[in-house]
């Protein structure tokens, strides 16, 4: 047993003339598994409690990161007051250190403000369909820190918390799901203008996936240099499927357009000539 206790009294190394033994480095140990195992404890407690009550999930959520936070530090702080390390020395001995640390967490300290406030304003949750800088993505976790998202293409992308609260995002179900899908076509100017209409409003009406509750639009958009510019607006229950729901209804326009003689404009352009360039080219065409 002396030989044990030898061994758990061997010095490790020295911090502010403090020794730190093999038996202080197990007692650290086991009081930040203690630490970790309370607070998983508290964060279920907090869970349970929240759903007795009925409380929102991200205040709960803030509660829960805070109050694992809050048991690690103070857990730290016992265990190095265990093992006898003065923490106010340590800290007048890293005072520079944590200057410059400080500075270079300014970025990290934005982002977890900007998740706390996320988090508590639920303006944003995991499942809502957004667009971040021109990303059309879908929220699948929400950290303290950064967000992580899905984009159409199935990428996994990070997203900083305080690229969200500072720029302008459009959530598309932040009060419900609904979303306005659009297609325009442009037709030949010779084109019956009523048939093309009526065209673009049974094709529409026809699209099974359609929300029910609203009824397609179809617009004169624009005449263009080279065509008659219409616009469909067909509302869809779940933005995330644009792309499939665009391109069926595209292919179903066109099908329609085979079917009724409708004639899909594509650039022309027409050229002039005077009657000096004619005569040049006759002249020349004789010549050869």
């Amino acid at each position: 047993m002396s030989g044990f206790a030898e061994g758990l009294d061997r010095t490790f190394f020295t911090v502010g003339g403090t020794r730190v033994t093999l038996g202080g480095l197990l007692l650290l140990f086991l009081i930040s598994a203690a630490t970790l195992g309370l607070s998983w404890l508290l964060q279920r407690f907090i869970a349970r409690a929240a759903r007795v009550i009925g409380a929102r999930p991200g205040p709960v959520a803030v509660f829960q990161r805070l109050t694992h936070y809050v048991v690690l530090a103070v857990g730290l702080g016992v265990a190095l007051d265990t093992l006898g390390i003065n923490l106010g020395a340590l800290f007048a001995a890293g005072a520079i250190f944590a200057i410059g640390l400080g500075f270079a967490m300014q970025n990290i300290a934005q982002n977890f403000v900007s998740g706390v406030i996320l988090l508590l304003e639920q303006s944003i949750k995991p499942g809502d369909v957004m667009e971040v800088e021109g990303r059309f993505v879908r929220v699948r976790e929400m950290g303290i820190r950064a967000t992580i998202a899905r984009t159409l293409d199935d990428e996994e992308i990070i997203i900083p918390n305080a690229t969200i609260v500072q720029s302008t995002v459009k959530n598309y179900t932040l009060k419900d799901s609904i979303y306005r899908l659009r297609a325009t076509v442009g037709v030949v100017y010779g084109s019956d203008m009523a048939l093309v209409k009526q065209t673009l409003q049974r094709v529409a009406v026809s699209m099974s996936w359609r929300n029910q509750t609203k009824d397609p639009l179809v617009f004169l958009n624009e005449f263009g240099d080279s065509a008659v510019v219409f616009e469909v607006s067909v509302w869809i229950d779940d933005p995330w499927v644009l792309r499939r729901a665009r391109s069926d209804l595209n292919e179903a326009i066109w099908w329609a357009f085979k079917e009724k003689g409708i004639v899909i404009a594509f650039p022309q352009l027409d050229v002039h000539l005077d009657r000096e360039a004619l005569e040049a080219i006759r002249r020349a065409s004789d010549d050869a």
